[in-house]
């Protein structure tokens, strides 16, 4: 059965998420250790953010099993900072790819941030007509080929 849960309820599978993350996204590392170091400080600001209304990482389970996950970041472009929040880390294994997780991952998470309020999320993103299919709309291109779109959820 799939379901998506917030992950400061079921913080069981932050470790995974950190692992997948700084693999996905996160400065490259020589070491075993330079990795777990980087993973250990990705778990400790998940764990601090959860109280920051800007921040929320819904994960989406089959069973017990991690399949995919997506945030929202206060702060996600250091190009704009003057834009917030952000749509981000939208993330699905790759065995559970092509199967439309990624379109229940967006759709959660825009209900999620039409439930605080949330009217505009925004996303950096070098992907070309991909976050366009679920409703995103382009506001600007940035210097190194990634572009701006944002999502309204109202």
């Amino acid at each position: 059965m799939l379901k998506i849960y917030n992950l400061k309820d079921k913080v069981e599978y932050i470790r995974e998420i950190a692992e997948l993350t700084q693999k996905e996204w996160g400065e490259k590392t020589n070491t075993n250790e330079e990795f777990e170091e980087k993973v250990n400080k990705k778990i400790y600001k998940m764990i601090n953010s959860f109280d920051n209304p800007y921040y929320c990482k819904l994960i989406l389970l089959h069973n017990k099993h991690l399949v995919g996950f997506i945030s929202i970041f206060e702060h996600d472009c250091d190009e704009r900072k003057d834009l917030s929040p952000w749509y981000a880390t939208m993330y699905v294994k790759e065995e559970y790819r092509n199967k439309g997780y990624s379109k229940m991952l967006n759709d959660a998470i825009l209900k999620e941030a039409k439930r605080r309020r949330i009217k505009r999320l925004y996303l950096k993103t070098e992907l070309k007509n991909y976050y366009e299919k679920f409703g995103a709309k382009f506001l600007e291109n940035l210097n190194d080929n990634e572009k701006i779109l944002y999502f309204e959820t109202y």
